[in-house]
């Protein structure tokens, strides 16, 4: 069962209001990870839609629901739900920002590349397009006799957090992003909007394979890297969080104005 409007795994669609804003429509797009939902970017998309921003939050195509359920989708179904959030906050609105952790920071990067005139700036916590996993070379393989692997979800620091991922990583789907990273990395030149990059330097899920082939492969002047020296992978809910909601809002005022 997907999840229902009270609950923290559910959409979140907050509208814009300018009147907080200097009278301009600002929408800011935040995608979670994978096997993760809404739960890891709400306290992230409510902190900006209390200050005046129309913020959307997508819950991606077989999240919320069942890993057995993820594992029937693949990267152009995410890609796509991301694409139609997109589409729609900038319909409705002056410039859109976009942010996402982990898988969604490939997704909004792969976005950035896909739609740099149309973005004013893109942040990402924790993104991943990298991996110096060897056993993924044996996931063509794996993903027809094992249909998952152990979890990846809850790499939270901070004492008593969860963000309500799944208890197993489905392994067709995570092929399938796995599949489209070359991809992303070869077009990040493409971006050249603003970029505020997220760290945390104790991660157990993205590896710092993919910091490097981002920073370096992107084609923006402004870039701006901040160290979560006191979070791991789902940083959005870790001890960092307020930092990440202070200097994002910062952010999006700076590229918006």
């Amino acid at each position: 069962m997907p999840p229902t409007a009270d609950d923290p795994a559910a959409p979140l669609s907050v509208p814009a209001r300018p009147e907080l804003t200097g009278g301009r429509r600002i929408g800011v797009l935040l995608s979670h990870g994978f096997t993760g939902s809404p739960v890891s970017m709400r306290p992230w998309g409510e902190h900006l839609a209390a200050l005046g921003y129309g913020v959307s939050v997508p819950l991606l195509p077989g999240h919320g629901t069942t890993w057995r359920d993820l594992n029937t989708h693949r990267w152009q179904d995410w890609y796509g739900a991301i694409v139609a959030a997109f589409d729609a906050l900038r319909a409705e609105h002056d410039a859109v920002v976009v942010g996402g952790l982990s898988m969604g920071g490939a997704l909004v990067l792969r976005l950035a590349a896909d739609r740099d005139a149309d973005l004013a700036g893109v942040m990402v916590v924790n993104p991943a397009v990298a991996t110096q996993r060897l056993d993924v070379k044996l996931l063509p393989v794996l993903k027809h006799l094992v249909p998952s692997f152990p979890a990846i979800a809850g790499d939270i620091k901070k004492p008593g957090v969860s963000e309500n991922g799944y208890d197993r990583t489905p392994l067709k789907a995570v092929h399938s992003m796995m599949q489209a990273w070359p991809v992303i990395r070869s077009d990040l030149a493409r971006i050249t909007v603003p970029l505020l990059y997220f760290r945390s330097p104790e991660d157990h899920v993205v590896d710092g394979s993919s910091e490097p082939l981002i920073l370096g492969g992107i084609s923006s002047t402004d870039v701006t890297r901040v160290e979560l020296a006191d979070s791991y992978h789902v940083a959005t809910l870790d001890n960092d969080a307020p930092a990440i909601f202070e200097q994002s809002a910062a952010f999006v005022a700076r590229v918006t104005g």
